[in-house]
């Protein structure tokens, strides 16, 4: 089975807008067509970006994914890696894909290195298919 990290971008594109790749991957995740793996800090990262109120997400829905996170989802304690990054909260996404071997799929693929394991939504629903 394939195996992910999702960057927060993704998530927040999918709840946005229920049309597009990013939503394709919540669906996707939901019923488990890949292993979710995720780190302590990356859940509070989604917790904290997802029930921002600008974007206007319903509560209810952000707790139910979140649960459902903890529920099929696989916790990882990443090997920090010492790579530099220009925004190192882009460097915990990074190292628990690199740990976990897994893709790390990301809307903002120029934050990380050029890496074969790093994929736009697009590349990775096509790699789900």
């Amino acid at each position: 089975m394939i195996s992910a990290v999702l960057d927060t971008n993704v998530f927040v594109s999918g709840f946005l807008s229920a049309h597009g790749n990013p939503a394709q991957i919540i669906n996707a995740f939901k019923e488990r067509f890949f292993n979710l793996f995720y780190c302590k800090e990356i859940l509070a990262e989604y917790r904290d970006v997802l029930y921002r109120a600008k974007l206007g997400l319903n509560p209810n829905d952000v707790n139910t994914f979140l649960d459902e996170i903890n529920k099929i989802g696989f916790p990882v304690i990443p090997n920090m890696s010492s790579i530099p990054f220009a925004d190192e909260d882009d460097r915990v996404f990074y190292d628990t894909a690199k740990t976990a071997g897994a893709y790390l799929v990301t809307g903002n693929i120029k934050h990380y290195p050029a890496e074969q394991f790093i994929l736009l939504p697009a590349d990775f629903i096509k790699l789900c298919r």
